[in-house]
């Protein structure tokens, strides 16, 4: 079968570990034959593939929601979806009709033999062909990849989560934990920076419990063996549970010369009431003492978290003990989201749901105190030099991050700064970014990076 002139637009929903998981098929389908691009209404392509997301309602309904769009203006292409979603619902996804094919989490890279066999019988399925398996003594999938559409290159390190939080359907949907094995984390890592990536993030569904399933491994004996690849410039973490910053993984990250001072700490809650109805690993205190571990030994370290309102049972007090928590650390970025039922999770049939008005309430007050810690942050860098990473053009110049993750733009109409690292000295903001003006007249270090 010729795959020659055969278009495959891949659609991603959801977390960075599904995003690195498309660009591994993308990358395997490339080397096919296949043309790949960005999947969206608009571009009419021979097959799409959807990889869904579940972690809310609204997750699960704009998956299915994308995928008769791409249907209607396309109705003849081969529709394939895997992920979350379909690994926990493929009934519901299987009902749609023109769907060929669907796969979960389990076994996600035969997708690109799903798409031979699809190209190779040359009509589409009348039923889908359902391949979700259980993931009992499944190892850790084997995916690499060499190339990335981003300036920073995402790795996934680790799958799985055994956490058994109430109010999530994630563990049904990934499994247990299962790590990439070290020796195959710095071989996919030194390649990246070899093709010229100089910010490398490091992600799993549960990325702080890598190693736990391979000889109790850490994760910070793992972040020991990157900091010595030759050329890495910048190492980033994905999101972690605050519960795996110990003091001794504290000290131990502080030392490290290319790990970025900015943590994603998922809090959920700044309640000890509603953390404890959540069934996380940890209360207020224990959060607290997580954030201040890394503060203390990280100079200028900002976080980002996640916040979950709403929850059933939440009182009005316990937001405030929320609303508390995020004063006080300062957050660059706080991510709230309403609670939202999954079917088949205790917190679904807990009492006291919580009314829909009173959740929005919340996620706007939540919201603007946030934005506030924010805009001290931004305020407090005017005048200041820093380094930034830059990625993308945007409507003033050019765009990128700072190592605490900041995004900063500064005007360059005439010059290309794509992953090019340069000084910048802060002007001004707005609510969302810096805006800056170039220090020097080259670039840090020339770009290398290789499409």
């Amino acid at each position: 079968m010729s795959t020659k002139n055969r278009t495959v637009g891949i659609l991603t929903l959801g977390c960075k570990v599904n995003q690195y998981e498309s660009e591994a098929i993308a990358e395997v389908l490339q080397q096919k034959g296949y043309d790949t691009v960005e999947a969206d209404a608009e571009k009419s392509c021979d097959a799409y593939v959807i990889n869904t997301c579940t972690v809310t309602s609204e997750a699960d309904r704009k998956g299915r929601q994308m995928i008769r769009r791409l249907l209607s203006v396309n109705p003849n292409a081969f529709i394939l979806v895997t992920g979350c979603q379909a690994q926990n619902n493929a009934k519901a996804i299987a009902a749609i009709p023109g769907v060929d094919y669907i796969c979960g989490n389990t076994q996600k890279m035969q997708i690109v033999d799903a798409i031979d066999a699809l190209f190779a019988l040359g009509q589409k399925n009348e039923r889908p062909d359902i391949h979700v398996g259980a993931f009992e003594k499944l190892p850790f999938e084997p995916m690499i990849i060499k190339r990335s559409e981003r300036t920073r290159a995402y790795v996934k390190i680790e799958d799985g989560c055994e956490n058994k939080c109430s109010y999530c359907a994630i563990p049904g949907a990934r499994g247990p934990i299962r790590s990439k094995m070290p020796q195959d984390v710095v071989h996919e890592v030194s390649a990246l920076v070899a093709a010229g990536y100089r910010e490398i993030v490091l992600t799993g569904i549960e990325t702080g419990s890598w190693g736990k399933d391979i000889g109790g491994l850490r994760l910070c004996d793992l972040l020991c063996r990157l900091d010595t690849i030759p050329g890495l410039e910048r190492m980033r973490l994905g999101s972690l549970d605050p519960s795996s910053v110990t003091e001794e993984f504290a000290q131990t990250v502080a030392g490290l010369h290319t790990l970025t001072p900015h943590f994603h700490l998922s809090l959920q809650s700044g309640s000890d009431k509603v953390l404890a109805s959540m069934k996380r690993k940890y209360n207020r205190e224990m959060a607290f003492r997580a954030f201040q571990r890394l503060t203390d030994k990280i100079p200028g370290v900002l976080f980002t978290t996640d916040v979950i309102v709403g929850f059933p049972g939440e009182t009005e007090a316990d937001f405030e003990e929320t609303k508390d928590f995020v004063t006080k650390i300062g957050f660059l970025m706080v991510h709230v989201f309403p609670y939202s039922k999954r079917a088949g999770t205790v917190a679904a049939e807990l009492p006291n749901q919580v009314p829909q008005e009173e959740k929005h309430r919340r996620v706007s007050a939540l919201s603007a105190l946030a934005a506030e810690a924010r805009k001290r942050i931004f305020e407090s860098r005017i005048g200041q030099t820093t380094e930034v990473l830059f990625e993308s053009k945007t409507p003033i110049g050019f765009s990128g991050h700072t190592d605490s993750f900041i995004e900063v733009q500064v005007p360059a109409e005439n010059t290309d700064l794509h992953n090019q690292c340069r000084i910048v000295r802060i002007t001004d903001f707005t609510k969302d970014y810096l805006i800056g003006e170039l220090c020097d007249n080259e670039p840090k270090s020339a770009a290398i990076r290789t499409e």
